[in-house]
């Protein structure tokens, strides 16, 4: 039997999380809580193995109680429970190490599957907090030019200016003609800066920069 505590400020909420759970046959509920207090207490003198825990509830809510549940030794797994899938819950439970988070209006067969699921040590998320996790992921994603100019940033001022000058064109000679530089030392530069980029070539390098829009 998979030990669950439920913990949720509506009576109501638990009377039919534990009604759904119960029925699915291998799932005890050994405990409930009102907040996020109760919770972590409960948590640990019942050492269920998952914790459904509603994401608002009065006093301690239930990230902070979920954060404080998961740093005990050997903790359960947590599934965040919300009426809203907002996104900064989701990511913020995700960050606290909670392995589940399903809206409340998750049909009953799929909450007992979430259940099974963390508790044999896989995460589950509700299929509309993915749609979520996915079109915030994409509005997040680093633009071509951040990347570029994220790997730029490793180099001094001097080999910037070298690698700039490059990317327009420039020769070793004429790269040191404009930055007052012997050619000998340009082209140490030169190396220095492709070796500590990762780049093979110069053609590499002016297309980084010309990728950060640096020229």
């Amino acid at each position: 039997m998979i030990r669950v505590l439920i913990a949720d400020d509506e009576a109501l909420v638990r009377s039919g999380l534990r009604m759904i759970l119960e029925a699915a046959g291998d799932v005890a509920v050994v405990g409930e809580a009102r907040d996020g207090d109760e919770a972590v207490t409960a948590a640990a003198r019942l050492r269920p193995q998952v914790v459904l825990m509603d994401v608002r509830m009065p006093g301690t809510d239930g990230l902070t109680a979920a954060a404080r549940v998961l740093a005990a030794p050997d903790p359960p797994k947590v599934i965040m429970l919300t009426t809203f899938d907002l996104d900064e819950y989701v990511h913020e439970a995700l960050r606290l190490g909670a392995v589940g988070f399903l809206l409340k209006d998750t049909p009953p067969r799929e909450l007992a599957a979430a259940v099974r699921t963390v508790a044999s040590g896989q995460a589950m998320l509700s299929p509309t907090v993915i749609k979520r996790l996915i079109t915030s992921f994409v509005d997040r994603a680093p633009s071509r030019a951040e990347i570029a100019r994220a790997r730029l940033a490793s180099l001094t001022a001097r080999e910037e200016d070298v690698i700039r000058a490059l990317a327009r064109g420039l020769s070793n000679a004429e790269i040191g003609r404009e930055l007052r530089l012997a050619e000998a030392t340009v082209k140490a530069h030169v190396s220095r800066v492709l070796a500590k980029l990762g780049l093979a070539n110069r053609v590499q390098a002016a297309i980084l920069v010309h990728d950060a829009d640096l020229v």
